[in-house]
């Protein structure tokens, strides 16, 4: 790993690249990203490089994005086939269909959509800001959130506001289940609860905290307990423990492993850095990118910063 990391270092100055890493990504990828977090805080990272070259280690859609906003810098993939279910739980023929049975209503869209979708919606939004983006529409105009119906509810129910979901969602967070979380209760009776939005609503209303992965970090490190029950994939747990080396975390479950975000190793970024390769190679075409990147734009105006660790 040691000569991995010392090609890798050499690599990134000779083409002027940046490796950006989702908090879901193993440790040791986490440990030589220039920046890790959550969707919406690479998003801006990748938003204001210099680098030529941008190495997204983390899902499609999350590349996609950094190459709408990017257009002329070279984004790479490490593993091509790290997709996400849950953006192929939409596509774009099938929200022009919906838009046509309402024409006037609004559409929200996840960050976990394709650029396609993307260019089909009005705004877009990370599980992070997704209360602030709605709460910038107008109460009178209605409303269509896609893909994650569960994320929609839980924004739903914090705005006290109706609106119409699609029926997506993410397998890995639904594998996280009330009964998984009453049973770590039961285990670690002074630890406290945070989850993600992404989970079910019973998995939410066990919790003592609801954020982004960036907002469980920082809940994480700024909270006086020493035991936190983590819902969410268990990637981010390399992070909670090396931020707050003192404090114990403690999966909801083991099976919240997301197998595509641990596609990409360590191997696979030094191998696509040092081949660019077309088939790392992530782009989109410049007439669905121009449409795509009004939505994440747009999102991005009502954003406040948000903090990716420096690694």
């Amino acid at each position: 790993m040691y000569s991995i990391t010392k090609k890798l270092e050499k690599l990134k100055k000779s083409r002027n690249a940046v490796i950006l890493a989702h908090n879901y990504q193993r440790g040791e990828i986490q440990d030589i990203a220039d920046f890790t977090g959550d969707s919406l805080g690479l998003s801006q990272q990748a938003a204001k490089t210099d680098a030529d070259v941008i190495v997204f280690c983390g899902v499609h859609f999350m590349a996609e994005t950094a190459a709408i906003l990017c257009p002329g810098k070279t984004v790479l993939l490490p593993d091509p086939q790290s997709g996400c279910p849950m953006a192929d739980m939409i596509d774009a023929e099938g929200l022009k269909k919906k838009k046509a049975e309402k024409p006037d209503t609004k559409v929200v869209c996840y960050v976990n959509t394709t650029a396609a979708v993307k260019a089909e919606s009005d705004i877009c939004c990370t599980s992070s800001n997704a209360v602030k983006i709605v709460s910038s529409i107008p109460e009178d105009e209605e409303i269509l959130f896609v893909p994650d119906k569960s994320l929609g509810a839980y924004v739903s129910s914090k705005l006290g506001r109706k609106m119409t979901f699609w029926p997506g969602f993410c397998p890995t967070h639904h594998r996280i289940l009330a009964q998984d979380i009453k049973r770590r209760k039961r285990e670690y009776p002074n630890a406290k609860v945070v989850v993600h939005p992404e989970c079910t609503g019973d998995v939410i209303e066990l919790a003592d905290h609801v954020a982004s992965t960036t907002g469980i970090a920082k809940y994480c490190r700024e909270s006086n307990v020493k035991e936190i029950i983590v819902g969410t994939e268990n990637g981010i747990i390399h992070r909670l423990q090396k931020e707050s080396p003192d404090k114990r975390f403690i999966p909801a479950t083991e099976l919240a492993i997301c197998p595509n975000m641990k596609k990409n190793t360590l191997e696979k970024v030094l191998w696509c850095l040092e081949d660019m390769d077309a088939e790392n190679e992530v782009t989109v075409p410049e007439d669905v990118a121009e449409r795509a990147r009004l939505a994440i734009e747009r999102m991005l105006e009502l954003s406040e910063p948000s903090p990716a660790l420096k690694t």
